[in-house]
């Protein structure tokens, strides 16, 4: 009679066990799945990432280009920050969130004061989207003022 009674004991725990490891293996499931479901992102995507201003003349001071992009994700998009590689180097970008489908623009402006010959710069974009970091460059070569 005990040893009927501890089978069966035994028996009803591994049931209960085994109620218990379905019920927390089917919560992870879901939460994976929601995870999954809530992939929404927002996405930066440049029409171009790099300009050549050609030649310039150092006399005639500092030149600029847009960049211009579209927020192709599904959530607001934010320009976190916009780094030059160099001070000769500034960039202007928008502060305010870039609703999906809409466009935005980083405008990059080179000094070429005092910087004659050819030039190479980056841009660093780190936003919050997909791709959390995209360089824009910029080339170009500076004719030197007349003394």
């Amino acid at each position: 009679m005990f040893l009927t009674l501890q089978v069966r004991h035994e028996s009803n725990c591994n049931k209960t066990m085994a109620k218990r490891l379905f019920t927390a293996f089917f919560a992870v499931c879901l939460m994976a799945l929601s995870a999954v479901a809530d992939d929404k992102q927002a996405e930066a995507t440049f029409e171009v990432k790099s300009h050549d201003f050609g030649t310039i003349m150092e006399a005639k001071g500092p030149v600029s280009c847009t960049f211009e992009f579209t927020n192709t994700g599904d959530k607001p998009l934010l320009i976190i920050d916009a780094t030059a590689s160099c001070g000769c180097t500034r960039p202007e970008f928008p502060t305010k969130p870039i609703k999906p489908g809409k466009k935005g623009k980083i405008k990059v402006t080179y000094s070429p004061i005092g910087r004659p010959g050819a030039f190479k710069k980056t841009v660093k974009v780190k936003t919050n989207g997909k791709e959390r970091s995209t360089t824009l460059r910029i080339t170009g070569t500076v004719v030197p003022k007349n003394k």
